[in-house]
């Protein structure tokens, strides 16, 4: 019986590092692979000389109760500097809340001046976020959408500069995200650092290498025939950007990132809305993944982009590993006196500490390619790598969530205006959506514990990589927790003193 359970513990094991090891060489070759293609730069396309000869562009802005930074982004695309007889702007307006009235306000000033704008109001909700594109794409003029999230701010060439990438091949044009509070807070930098790795590396090197990537949801742009020869926008998962995207490539289309337009976005000071908006990323993706592997893996693509596809889309997954091994590791300690050797499984288990050192690699990368400041930045790129770890138990719902086939209903992450030099941190927890603490950060810190007192049991047992390991993962949790639980404390005390 001993026999069975070390053969079939060590199987398992081996299954986990060896799924670590994999993911982290995928991390390596995207990173080697964005730094070679990355060399040179090709010049950029212009449009025609004659505006006359520009293609009709329709711009679509998605909002759903966004009091604070509505008006923001309507009066920054209707400063676009394109000609407005080649223009349509749509608000898609699906608010049940005041901002209803803000955004009829400001599209009735707007349209006084002169801009080419419409509101489209709906109400009900149905589809969320791709119900209302897709009603809107229906009456939309434009050879060419652009899809702005509310909490974005393009600039006033952003049109002039992305629509000369449309090849005739291309069915979309994904621009880079900037950030417009990126030293607001710990938890702001910490996600600058991630989406700078992932713009500038992961979207860089997938594009270059004509692997699959995806439109991010905001801040790019869409051929309509395209977008309707795929079967337009589907609300059955919760990432309708990566779906659509994978339906376009495996559609035959392909796609472009241009890493030079950068369009700056607000970064969620919430904790709590940071990890709905992680549960929500984490969710569609395995559901995209669900929905268009088999796909995928029918199609006639090459075998590395099937491969590709398979690491981007269960990305989500490292958390899943994580988890696994964390709870591993206090089953290997139990059997270590039966089998000493078991753990490091003849050094294969090693595995996973070989490439564990590429992430902080990757994130430092990603700060100097995009023109990041990188001193000083050491400390967030390595806590960053142990905060990673904090958020397995917020994937692992989402994972559950799937397998019990639990509906849940689409949710944004509330912005609250915040940007460098304009609103301090301490004043979003007195406007409006705030989001109090569910019961996840208490099981966080009942797993930081269990790992902490794994950490000791391992260093009295001399197994000093797993002592290392499972106390990053106890920080990581640990600290999720804690940012969480005391920005509800700080929220509950700006209520009640309002």
């Amino acid at each position: 019986m001993h026999t069975f359970i070390i053969y079939l513990v060590g199987f398992f094991y081996l299954c986990i590092a060896t799924g670590l090891f994999l993911y982290g060489t995928h991390c390596l070759f995207l990173l080697g692979s964005s730094l070679w293609h990355g060399r040179t730069a090709n010049p950029a396309p212009q449009l025609p000389t004659e505006r006359a000869d520009w293609p009709a562009v329709t711009v679509q802005l998605p909002i759903y109760n966004e009091v604070y930074v509505a008006e923001r982004i309507i009066r920054a695309v209707c400063d676009f500097d394109y000609p407005t007889d080649r223009l349509q702007i749509q608000v898609l307006d699906d608010s049940t809340d005041e901002t209803a009235a803000i955004v009829a306000a400001e599209v009735a000033r707007q349209q006084a001046a002169g801009k080419p704008i419409c509101l489209v109001h709906r109400t009900n909700r149905a589809g969320y976020k791709a119900g209302a594109l897709a009603e809107a794409t229906a009456v939309a003029t434009g050879e060419f959408i652009a899809i702005f999230d509310a909490d974005f701010v393009p600039t006033a060439d952003y049109l002039r500069r992305m629509v000369p990438h449309f090849q005739p091949n291309i069915a979309f044009v994904q621009a880079r995200w900037g950030h417009l509070n990126p030293n607001d807070s710990l938890l702001t930098q910490l996600q600058a650092t991630v989406l700078d790795a992932h713009f500038a590396l992961e979207q860089t090197g997938r594009s270059q290498m004509g692997l699959c990537f995806n439109f991010n949801g905001t801040a790019g742009m869409w051929r309509r025939t395209a977008l309707e020869q795929v079967g337009g926008w589907q609300a059955d998962t919760l990432t309708e950007d990566v779906d659509l995207s994978y339906r376009a490539l495996l559609g035959g289309w392909q796609a472009t990132y241009v890493p030079d337009v950068v369009v700056l976005g607000e970064l969620p000071v919430s904790a709590q809305g940071f990890r709905r908006q992680q549960h929500r990323w984490a969710r569609g993706s395995f559901e995209c993944a669900l929905k268009l592997l088999p796909t995928m893996w029918r199609s006639p693509q090459r075998l590395g982009r099937k491969l590709a596809a398979t690491f981007h889309l269960t990305g989500y997954g490292v958390h899943l590993l994580l988890f696994a091994l964390l709870v591993m590791y206090p089953v290997l300690l139990l059997v270590d006196g039966w089998a000493p050797r078991l753990i490091s499984l003849a050094g294969l288990a090693y595995w996973y500490g070989a490439t564990a050192v590429v992430p902080p690699i990757f994130f430092w990368v990603g700060q100097r390619r995009s023109g990041r400041a990188v001193r000083g930045r050491l400390g967030v790129v390595l806590l960053l790598t142990t905060a990673g770890a904090g958020l397995m138990l917020n994937t692992v719902r989402a994972a559950v969530e799937i397998i019990l086939r639990k509906q849940i209903t689409f949710e944004r992450t509330a912005k609250f205006g915040t940007q460098v030099g304009q609103t301090p941190t301490q004043l979003w927890m007195r406007q409006r959506y705030t989001l109090t603490a569910d019961t996840i950060p208490l099981w966080e810190l009942t797993l930081a514990f269990i790992s902490a007192t794994t950490a000791a049991f391992a260093i009295r047992a001399n197994h000093w990589g797993m002592a290392f390991y499972a106390a990053l993962f106890g920080a990581g949790l640990g600290y999720m927790a804690m940012v969480t639980l005391w920005q509800n404390w700080q929220i509950k005390r700006a209520l009640r003193e309002q």
